[in-house]
């Protein structure tokens, strides 16, 4: 129920979210680089972990990817950002990577 909770507050959130300022951005893009890269890869195209390209993005679930990075997967290696990130930046770093931009 909780997870329910979660998915229906990232999505209406998502919707009406502010992008994160100038600033936060260019933090966010530097730990997509040095960070997601480590697992994702450095052109983010897979490698210990799945590719986060817009072709393998784009048919996945917004508030999936979000509380996939929110609350990371059990089993993996995908750890949890919620102490990194709030989840209006989620939003916007899963825009990106679902946009190439």
């Amino acid at each position: 129920m909780k997870k329910l909770a979660f998915l229906l507050l990232v999505a209406s959130s998502s919707c009406f979210a502010a992008e994160p300022s100038a600033e936060k951005q260019a933090e966010l893009r530097t730990m997509l680089k040095n960070t997601c890269s480590s697992c994702h890869g450095v052109d983010l195209k897979g490698a210990i972990g799945p590719a986060l390209k817009p072709e393998t993005l784009g048919s996945k679930d917004d508030a999936m990817l979000m509380d996939t990075i929110y609350n990371g997967r059990k089993g993996t290696m995908m750890s949890s950002w919620k102490a990194s990130m709030n989840k209006e930046e989620i939003a916007w770093l899963v825009g990106i990577l679902k946009s190439g931009k």
